[in-house]
């Protein structure tokens, strides 16, 4: 953390009550929260940066989504656009958000839409659904959800647990107690009992819900036309562009495969342009290597130009979540309890 950063703590401590009198107006319903009797389960985190809500809220589609109508709801974020919208095959990123347009693409048969308001997003969709997910709304305080999921990065939880803008966390710690379930992601492939212990000791200050330890998957590499690479992914020369808030567990899987990696970044839902286009290529032109690759995450494509790669062998690594505890089955036990147990 930067000498900067710490310079700013007095604004972090303004933050911090600042957030702790909302949460507590709440908490003694001075401020109204609207629950509604359809199925929601929302998903969210405490801290800035990608924790994994995305594949979170996919593989939630992908438990639910033969048994119920499923809906998902976001803010959509990176979007030009306000209000209410649907999410269509057609739609772009700038329209919509990259996150729910791949939402969107990865099921074209639920229901996806946006709105910063989600109490009016959920009116708009509850009569036609069974189940609404609600990707990135924990601190939407309006909402009463049905069901909370927290995420916490692995990682977080070994740095000052500090308010913005000189730690990464946008609630405060004891914000904890709202939810249902706790998930940490980008766990290690091996997790001692002593990180264990140091982990749930803080989050058992505040909750008593069920932890589960996750880590992101790989799947194979896709071309832009969605055909699996027919090669492995070792030994290559490979030009990473990504906008997304944490590109390190990508480098490093994409490093321990044998391939030297140049990253490329951009800001979180960045929306490129023609000028970052002729920079990656640039690049990736200079680089006196034979078997070289240009890779993207399966978000960042939904902001890319893909004619303008139509001539280069750009790729990208749809992810997904696995349990690294491997009570998976336990996990979807508890999702679908919750659902039967509240049938209308």
């Amino acid at each position: 953390m930067t000498i900067l950063r710490w310079i700013l703590l007095p604004f972090s401590l303004i933050y911090h009550v600042i957030i702790w009198v909302r949460n507590l107006l709440y908490d003694f319903q001075i401020f109204k929260s609207k629950s509604f009797d359809i199925h929601t389960i929302v998903i969210g985190n405490l801290a800035i940066g990608g924790t994994g809500k995305s594949p979170m809220t996919e593989y939630l589609i992908r438990l639910l989504k033969d048994e119920y109508k499923i809906a998902t709801l976001s803010r959509g974020y990176g979007r030009k656009t306000k209000g209410f919208r649907l999410v269509e095959l057609s739609s772009q990123a700038i329209e919509v958000g990259d996150e729910p347009l791949q939402f969107k693409k990865k099921f074209p048969e639920i229901t996806v839409a946006v709105n910063e308001d989600r109490c009016a997003g959920i009116e708009k969709l509850q009569e036609y659904h069974d189940v609404i997910i609600l990707d990135d709304a924990f601190q939407h305080r309006k909402l009463k959800p049905g069901y909370s999921i927290l995420l916490f990065d692995f990682q977080s939880l070994y740095q000052p647990i500090i308010l913005l803008p000189t730690g990464n966390f946008r609630d405060i710690f004891s914000s904890t107690k709202r939810a249902d379930l706790i998930i940490i992601t980008k766990c290690p492939e091996i997790i001692s009992e002593n990180k264990k212990a140091h982990i749930e000791h803080l989050i058992r200050k505040h909750n008593t819900a069920p932890i589960f330890y996750t880590r992101i998957g790989y799947d194979k590499p896709l071309n832009i036309l969605g055909k699996t690479y027919a090669e492995e992914l070792t030994d290559k020369y490979i030009v990473l562009c990504c906008g997304i808030a944490n590109p390190t567990p990508l480098v490093d899987y994409l490093e321990t495969k044998g391939n030297k990696v140049q990253l490329v970044q951009f800001p979180d839902h960045h929306n490129y342009t023609a000028d970052d286009y002729e920079k990656i290529k640039a690049i990736f032109n200079q680089i006196e290597f034979p078997n070289k690759l240009i890779i993207t995450t399966e978000k960042d494509l939904q902001r890319i130009d893909k004619e303008s790669f139509i001539d280069y062998p750009l790729l990208y690594i749809p992810i997904h979540l696995q349990t690294a505890d491997k009570q998976q089955l336990t996990f979807d036990h508890f999702i679908k309890n919750y659902i039967s147990k509240n049938l209308n």
